[in-house]
């Protein structure tokens, strides 16, 4: 099934440039606290083990809905980390 594989490696891409994403912002502002960052990177570990949960769930009655609402999951949560990256300041 290339579209279950597909989808764990977008969680994983997405959710991976995040975490890359706030590593960068903590190397260029080392004289910040680094609470509110970490705490994005937790969020976004957090987030993925639900996703990847959800994706590997058995007892699943419409797989191609159930696959969409994980991609629009992901999109809405990777939005919503993107926005808590961009108001580190």
């Amino acid at each position: 099934m290339a579209n279950v594989r597909n989808l764990k490696k977008d969680i994983n891409y997405v959710l991976g440039d995040i975490i890359e994403a706030v590593y960068v912002w903590e190397y260029a502002n080392t004289d910040k606290d680094t609470k509110k960052s970490e705490a994005i990177i937790d969020e976004a570990i957090e987030t993925f083990d639900i996703l990847i949960a959800k994706v590997n769930a058995k007892d699943i009655e419409n797989p191609k809905a159930h696959f969409k609402a994980i991609n629009a999951e992901l999109e809405e949560k990777g939005r919503a980390l993107i926005e808590k990256i961009n108001k580190l300041g």
